[in-house]
């Protein structure tokens, strides 16, 4: 399979920001941050965004692969093909957030680097079932679902779905209606229906509270207070278990961050990338084109 890949600067940056998407959304999703970093830093990162397996422009793969763990893998790859070597935070939202843990929950060997920085950003470390709407993945309506994607139509499957997606759209708060129309629509390109099923089980079995006490870099996490997918008791457990971690709580905020909150991330990324205030204003360093790739050699 391959994996859509975005790949802006300059392979000799100081640092390299990598961001990772949520469950149903693409790499569309960090629009703001990335042309915020690519403006104000110049040349001084390199930043990378790609689409997950299923996603976006990425190509489909097997439901079996529909697997957090596999995602890592993916995130290892990107890194080794993309050849980063130096200094690099990881910023991940939702599903992308639990990518960077499991990346990080991998043996030291099939990690490529270390990241120096880690923002996560309406995440959670495991315990979904337990909190939030995230008590739907236990529920027989979401059982079935699984059961039936992949074999039955698309269109018979939207409509199974349609009672979880009133409920949830119920929730949507914080942010204007244009930004959740725009990742509302982005959301419906990005995926099949299948493919957001086939992770529900990764998502309802997800654990990575074990590692949290080993992660070394700089991270911060951040919670919206009105948040119903990944609510801010996942990342009060988050700053308590990773040493040194940092908490920004933002009280009348959902799930979607990036866009409901897009100031505040951008200066989490800096504070955990480390990126020193004297190098702001950077807009004379001209950020070469954007490269799109399409990477082989993925395993499915």
């Amino acid at each position: 399979m391959t994996l859509a890949v975005r790949d802006i600067g300059n392979r000799d940056a100081t640092h390299t920001v990598v961001f990772l998407h949520g469950l149903c959304l693409s790499q569309a999703c960090w629009a703001r941050q990335i042309d915020y970093l690519a403006d104000r830093y110049g040349s001084a990162l390199r930043i990378i965004s790609y689409d997950h397996r299923g996603h976006g422009h990425s190509s489909q793969a097997p439901m079996s692969t529909y697997r957090i763990e596999r995602l890592a893998e993916d995130l290892a790859q990107v890194l080794t093909v993309c050849k980063v070597s130096g200094p690099a935070t990881l910023v991940g939202h939702s599903m992308g957030g639990m990518t960077a843990l499991g990346y990080l929950g991998l043996d030291a060997g099939r990690r490529p680097v270390d990241p120096a920085g880690l923002v996560l950003v309406a995440t959670a470390a495991g315990k979904l079932r337990q909190r939030g709407m995230g008590r739907l993945l236990g529920t027989p309506a979401t059982a079935a679902l699984v059961g039936v994607a992949g074999v039955a139509p698309e269109q018979a499957i939207r409509a199974m779905a349609a009672p979880l997606c009133a409920t949830l759209s119920r929730w949507r708060r914080g942010a204007s209606a244009a930004t959740l129309a725009a990742v509302a629509a982005d959301a419906l390109a990005a995926v099949s229906v299948a493919t957001a099923v086939g992770f529900l089980p990764a998502l309802r079995d997800y654990d990575q509270y074990p590692m949290l006490a080993t992660i070394r870099a700089r991270t911060v996490v951040l919670s919206g207070g009105a948040d119903p997918l990944t609510p801010a008791a996942h990342a009060r457990d988050l700053a308590a278990a990773i040493p040194g971690a940092e908490h920004v709580h933002i009280p009348g905020a959902g799930h979607m961050l990036p866009q409901e909150a897009a100031q505040l991330v951008h200066e989490a990324i800096r504070r955990a990338a480390g990126i020193d205030t004297s190098t702001e204003d950077r807009g004379d360093d001209a950020v070469p084109a954007t490269q799109m790739a399409a990477m082989a050699g993925v395993a499915s």
